[in-house]
């Protein structure tokens, strides 16, 4: 994999949401040797206020969106077929694959990534590291495009939808124009 790609992005509230204890969100993709990618979440704003899961352990456990929640789309090129992948403050996470927009979802084998967070005042960050040999061939090459996007869940009980781009009408991570960022990801044997 070329490990000089670094991308920060911001994430944009969805239109429909309001999020009283968050004043920002930001999201920074690396590349990582030798296989390999690490996203971090960076949450800014009055970190009390938010309902974050406390660390449990790094299970696999479905459903991890119905609550603060960080997640990363992955699909190569202009394919139909897409990863997604769920990363919690409680340490659990799940991987997905999907065949089409919605349709043919199943688990992905793989390792459990490494999931770290910390906490310095007003900003909460989860950093989580996977391993993407799964997903390409040896000697293989792509252009990745990504969707990036958190679930926050705040203590009152409200939720809001961040992403890199959202559609019109209800929030959808899995609409194809939240791909808004492309990547170039290799893996050699």
């Amino acid at each position: 994999m070329r490990a000089a790609f670094i991308a920060m992005r911001p994430l944009l509230l969805h239109p429909d949401c309001r999020c009283e204890a968050v004043e920002r969100i930001a999201a920074e993709v690396t590349g990582s040797s030798p296989a390999g990618l690490v996203v971090r979440y960076f949450v800014a704003g009055d970190i009390r206020g938010l309902s974050l899961p406390l660390p449990s352990g790094p299970t696999r456990t479905d459903e991890l969106w119905r609550h603060s929640c960080f997640e990363l789309f992955l699909r190569a090129g202009e394919a139909d077929a897409y990863y997604e992948f769920n990363f919690s403050p409680s340490l659990q996470w799940a991987a997905y694959r999907f065949d089409n927009y919605r349709q043919g979802m199943r688990m992905v084998e793989m390792p459990a990534p490494r999931i770290e967070m910390r906490q310095d005042g007003d900003i909460f960050e989860l950093q989580a590291a996977l391993a993407l040999d799964m997903l390409l061939e040896p000697d293989g090459e792509a252009d990745w495009n990504l969707a990036l996007s958190a679930i926050i869940e705040e203590r009152n009980g409200q939720i809001s939808y961040w992403a890199l781009a959202h559609p019109s009408g209800k929030p959808d991570f899995h609409s194809p124009n939240t791909f808004a960022l492309s990547l170039p990801i290799q893996i050699r044997s």
